[in-house]
This record gives C-alpha cells, structure tokens and sequence, in this order.
C-alpha cells in the first residue's frame, strides 16, 4: 500500500449536495462532515518487527437545527446518508431546544493546509525503517525492548452545510514510540510530526537512556525542591487542569475556577498560553474550525493575565459570545465540542537544566487531578536529579504533589527547546518550591 497525495473521492461532492438537499425538507439547517484518510502501522514486539499493516477509512457525521433542536449522526458508510440523516432529524426532535442564531454562512477562502505535507509513504519501506531505526537508538544502552510502534496517515476533511459554507483541508502525521526495560527500571519515549521531520533512533536512544539510568537510585526525603518537568509531564497537568478550566461551558456552568478570574494574573508575568491555529506544520493547525467558524490566534494567557475563555457555536449562543473558533471533532461522529488546536507556552527561553533541580519526565495518574480545585497527586516516572545540563544520581519512587493553579505561578524558566505532545507545543520548564513525597 502506498500513501499519497490525500485522495477526496469525486462522489463526496454529490452526498454533500444531496444531504443538504433532502435535509432542508425537514428542518432549517443541515451540517455535514466527511472524513476519510490511509494508514499505515508497524509495531515491535520485543525486537521482533511485525508486518506493517495498512488500512482505509471513511466516516460521515450529519448534524441538524430545527428550532434551536440539535440533532446528530454518524456512520462509516457514507452510501446510507439518508439513514444517517433520518437518525440525525430523529434525535434532534428528542433535545432540548436552546438559543440558537445560526450555522456559518461565508464560505471559507481557499487555502494551502497547514498540517498536510504530500510525501509518498511505502508501507514496506518508511514504516520498518522507522522500526529498525528505533531499535538502533536503543542499542546505546544495555536494556531490553519491550514494545515499539510507527504509525504514518494521510487524510483529508470536508464540512459543508446548508448555507453555503464548504471547507476542505488535508492532514498527515508520523509519529514513533518506544518502551525499554532494565531490571524494574522502565523508559518510554516517543516522536510525532505533521513532516517526516521525526527522529527514531533518538526515541530509541532516550527510552534506552530513561531505562537504564532509572535503575537502583537513592530514597528522597519529603519536601519542597525545584523541578524540570517535561514536556510530556506537564502537557498531562496543563490538559486535565487548565483545560477544562478554560473551557467556555465549564465557565459559565460554574465548574471553572477561573470563571472570575478574566483580567487577573493568574500566572508567571513572563509567560503566555495562546492557541496558534494557523502555525506551519503545527498538529492541529486549521484556517477554520470544526463548525466552519473561521480561527484566529487566541491569547488565552497574555504574559500571565487570562485574557479569553474558548467557545463553540453552541456554547457561545447559549450564553450571550460569540465562538472563538474553537469547535473540534474526535471524528464523524457525535457533535463538536470545545477544544484547542495549537496550545502553545511561549516566554523568555534559557537552560532550565543547569541549576539543580528534580528532573520529571513524565507523570501517572495526572487523570486524577482535580479540575476544579487545581489538586494533583501523581506518581513520578523516571525521576533523576539534573544540574549543569547532565543527569544525575536517579531517585527511587516518589510522589508529586502540588496545584496545577499554583504551579502555574511559580514558573521560573522554559527551555529553549519545544516539543509536540498531542496538539500541544511545549518546552521544558522550571518550576520552584514543589512538593515531593518520598520517605
């Protein structure tokens, strides 16, 4: 199987027209998302690299308005559009009826996508290269292979409704992983890219690496230390915290502790939080979103002071905004709802590794923290002591505790280096006065 240039089937153009068509017969307004895309994925099992397996999938969602009643639908088989539709007509005469003015009506300007790079991927060739390239990296250091994984797609979107409106965008994607073991000692790393940008043998090397020097290690007294997390530790706090904290619904419902907090500091004065929506290559970048909204950079957080909460049509309607661009879908089916596309941390850049500090590089558990409150207990992975830009002695298990709120405040540094983790764009940071639970 060979990935190309994102093929969009001619006959998509015609379920669209028919969709809307038939739709409008029965309520006011029709939306209709299709997506289709190709894969290709190859997994290591050991050092034993499996087949690479390609697939092709194709989805169509269909939502409807009728008197502010929202209905929606989806299926894999975009040749039962009207049964996809009819379900959709269905549910919607079940909902609740809320303030609603309306789908976008102006059709987005034809632009170059932003998250797609039309390379060639062989099944055979990219996709095991990869594998063998994660294995090299791995062979640095003494460990264990336990699993691994390359995953390439190529795919495209089409979101037209009832007024008008009609937008088509591409998309691709790499990404690699690796977990290594030696003795009880456990590493994992990964890489993902729009390009094929990425760096297997370093995923390999730096798992390798995180396996081996976590074994044995010294037991920490319980206290307050300065820390490095990650990029892969602290995307987990900034996605189940600070997300759903800024969330238009959760805002307005009350369920947001930044509800009250739009024009106050709530964060180190040199950082910014914004979402980038139309960064090159960025993971998630798009000229419009899921609902056909036009996006735009947002300044969530402007140099510590929260400046927007983010919204979708729905929610903006109900309360009184207007959307910020921000509808996202997980796929064809069910509605769109609030998310980011590009969220990306942005201040003054330094070495963040050569003062001592607790170097986390990654968290368990983050899931459990309290979005409401900004309380967070995790387990650390592969904690080590770092000074002058070299890892030192590992420490064995520990906890971390602390606020997501306040740990946002006690920012002191981010690295010079960003890294993509989901559509997140971020780069190490530290961290002052955090609570570590050892013994």
């Amino acid at each position: 199987m060979v990935l190309t240039e994102s093929r969009i089937p001619g006959e998509m153009e015609g379920i669209l027209d028919s969709v809307i068509r038939t739709g409008l017969q029965y309520v006011e307004e029709v939306e209709v998302f299709i997506s289709g895309g190709e894969s290709v994925a190859a997994e290591l099992k050991k050092k034993n690299i499996g087949l690479a397996t390609g697939s092709r999938s194709i989805g169509i969602g269909i939502r409807t308005i009728d008197h502010g009643r929202i209905g929606s639908s989806g299926t894999n088989d975009p040749g039962a559009w009207k049964q996809c539709l009819d379900a959709a007509i269905s549910s919607g005469k079940l909902a609740s009826s809320q303030e609603w003015k309306g789908l976008p009506g102006t059709k987005p300007e034809t632009r170059a996508p932003l998250s797609f790079v039309p390379v060639v991927f062989h099944e055979a060739g990219t996709a095991e290269k990869y594998l063998h390239s994660l294995l090299w990296g791995a062979e640095e250091y003494p460990v264990d292979v336990m699993s691994g994984s390359a995953d390439l797609y190529s795919g495209w979107v089409i979101l037209a409704n009832s007024h008008g409106a009609r937008s088509i965008d591409q998309k691709s994607h790499v990404s690699v992983s690796l977990e290594a073991i030696a003795g009880q000692s456990t590493g994992y790393e990964f890489d993902q890219s729009v390009t094929t940008t990425i760096d297997p043998a370093r995923v390999g090397r730096e798992a390798a690496f995180f396996a081996y020097h976590g074994q044995g290690g010294d037991e920490i007294r319980t206290g307050s230390y300065p820390v490095i997390l990650s990029p892969m530790a602290f995307a987990q706090l900034l996605g189940n915290v600070i997300i759903p904290a800024i969330n238009g619904r959760n805002v307005h419902a009350g369920r947001s502790r930044l509800a009250s907090s739009l024009g106050q500091v709530i964060a180190a004065e040199s950082i910014s939080i914004i979402d980038d929506p139309h960064r090159r290559n960025g993971p998630g970048s798009t000229w419009w979103d899921a609902e056909g909204v036009p996006t735009r950079r947002i300044g969530i957080i402007e140099e510590g002071v929260l400046k927007e909460f983010l919204y979708d049509l729905k929610t903006a309607y109900r309360y009184g905004k207007a959307s910020t661009g921000s509808a996202i879908r997980a796929g064809y089916g069910g509605q769109p709802s609030i998310g980011y596309h590009n969220l990306i941390l942005e201040g003054p850049r330094e070495n963040v590794r050569d003062d001592r500090a607790i170097y986390i590089h990654d968290v368990v558990g983050a899931h459990t923290a309290n979005p409401m409150s900004g309380d967070f207990s995790v387990e650390i992975s592969n904690p080590s002591w770092i000074a002058d830009g070299e890892f030192g002695e590992p420490i064995r298990k520990a906890m971390y505790a602390g606020n997501v709120f306040e740990l946002l405040t006690k920012i002191e540094a981010l690295g010079k280096t960003d890294r993509e983790v989901g559509s997140m764009i971020l780069p190490e940071i530290r961290v002052a006065d955090q609570k570590i639970i050892g013994v």
